[in-house]
């Protein structure tokens, strides 16, 4: 029989949804956020040439790092905008902030105080944001300087004054996106940096579907390689729907403990472990790496070091060395991230504290090795997961010149973010349905 949450959940529909004022007030909140952000999308910063920045990064950014940042930011990068470093930055030192948690004991001490603990690790995160915004600010700045196309030079007027205002335009820019974010998260649905970045990736989709259509119309694809893509890309989306969702539940028990003449607990519950657990950080992790090498490259032309130029052919796009090296990097940050974000000793610690046993596990450390070794397993499920959801898209990208937005990590953040979403808004009805009931029975119960 199906319990009364699941009750709930089946009764929804748009008239529940127009009735729940809330939660429409959050989505209009969101949706208004995006707006201002694809709005600073094309502002631009000042005394950089557009057209010079356009032509550089067709020439050399669509095929290297700066084409995956590029896509992240949804274009502000090519334009060189106000916000053309996006939310990178904070995303970069949640990670960092992540990693020396579980390296550094006064962190690790922090993170369990609870919410005081979580506001000064949010702190710190933010203070690392403007440090390695202002580094890559910097760098662009001194970039930007020595970029010339055959419009003419990218700063008309290079010097110590474009280098400040640029490098202060760049962090305002960082810094008002992580505001905005935070301002989605609590205010609007959804995790605000995710939809951030998901909104850049979903704004550059119809020029990039746009661009396969007409690789169609020039015979450069047939028809029905077309066809056989959009094909491949709805069942990618399904397999990535079905893997992102499932997990391994873990039973767990409470013994029963007697007050006075009453029986308390004897309860079961389970405890969901994704297959998944690293999420998208792998592919962004090794992407990261191995297109270094062709971005120095790409900037340097023909005049950089023999080596540097065969290991940035080595490295391109469906190569097999690329394809080898992307796959084993993958499958090594799976391992490594979700080592950092799952503690099975913490966790055991944590069942044993509340009086909770896996049946057949004894508490403490066997119940810390039990849970290592179901996460090894879905961890490697996970990664190979991943390895394929990734490497498809390469493979069709180096071969066929489809367009780069196509690419496994694009693909996998926006149907993550979108599932994560309609979860959200899902809690909101179900809480706003709940409320209702509640209203209805105090009203009964006053007559």
């Amino acid at each position: 029989m199906a319990s009364a949450a699941e009750q709930l959940a089946a009764n929804m529909s748009l008239g529940v949804l127009s009735k729940a004022t809330e939660l429409k007030k959050r989505i209009w909140f969101t949706l208004g956020a995006l707006v201002v952000y694809r709005i600073g999308t094309y502002i631009p910063v000042p005394g950089v040439d557009a057209a010079v920045m356009t032509q550089m990064m067709s020439q050399h950014g669509a095929a290297g790092i700066l084409g995956m940042f590029d896509m992240f930011t949804g274009g502000a990068l090519g334009r060189m905008t106000v916000f053309a470093l996006a939310i990178m930055p904070y995303i970069s030192a949640s990670i960092i902030i992540q990693l020396m948690t579980a390296a550094i004991p006064t962190l690790e001490t922090l993170k369990k105080e609870g919410e005081s603990g979580r506001k000064k690790l949010n702190q710190y995160t933010r203070y690392l944001t403007v440090v390695i915004a202002m580094f890559q600010a910097y760098g662009i700045a001194i970039g930007l300087e020595s970029m010339h196309g055959s419009f003419g030079a990218a700063v008309p007027d290079p010097g110590m004054f474009f280098r400040v205002s640029c490098v202060v335009t760049l962090v305002g820019g960082t810094m008002f996106l992580m505001w905005l974010g935070e301002q989605i998260t609590a205010r609007g649905v959804g995790n605000g940096t995710s939809l951030i970045i998901f909104a850049g990736i979903v704004a550059n989709l119809p020029n990039a579907m746009a661009s396969l259509l007409e690789l169609g119309r020039t015979g450069a694809l047939s028809p029905f390689f077309i066809f056989g893509f959009f094909v491949v890309a709805v069942a990618a989306i399904t397999f990535i729907v079905f893997m992102e969702r499932a997990q391994r539940r873990i039973v767990v028990q409470y013994p029963k403990r007697q007050v006075g003449n009453r029986m308390f607990g004897g309860d079961s519950s389970h405890m969901p472990l994704k297959i998944n657990t690293a999420g998208v950080i792998p592919p962004i992790f090794a992407s990261s790496i191995l297109l270094i090498p062709a971005t120095i490259a790409g900037f340097s032309g023909q005049q950089g070091p023999a080596w540097l130029q065969y290991i940035a052919a080595e490295l391109g796009h469906g190569q097999p060395l690329y394809m080898i090296l992307y796959a084993v990097m993958i499958i090594f940050f799976s391992y490594f991230y979700t080592a950092v974000v799952f503690n099975p000793e913490e966790t055991a610690d944590n069942l044993k504290k509340y009086g909770g046993f896996i049946p057949g596990i004894r508490p403490g450390r066997a119940t810390a090795d039990y849970f290592d070794y179901v996460l090894t397993r879905l961890t490697t499920i996970g990664g190979l997961y991943l390895v394929i959801v990734c490497l498809l898209p390469e493979f069709m990208i180096s071969n066929y010149g489809l367009p780069f937005y196509f690419g496994g990590t694009s693909i996998l953040i926006v149907v993550s973010v979108t599932m994560d979403t309609v979860t959200q808004i899902q809690s909101h009805l179900l809480a706003h349905q709940y409320e209702g009931l509640i209203r209805k029975s105090r009203g009964k119960g006053r007559r």
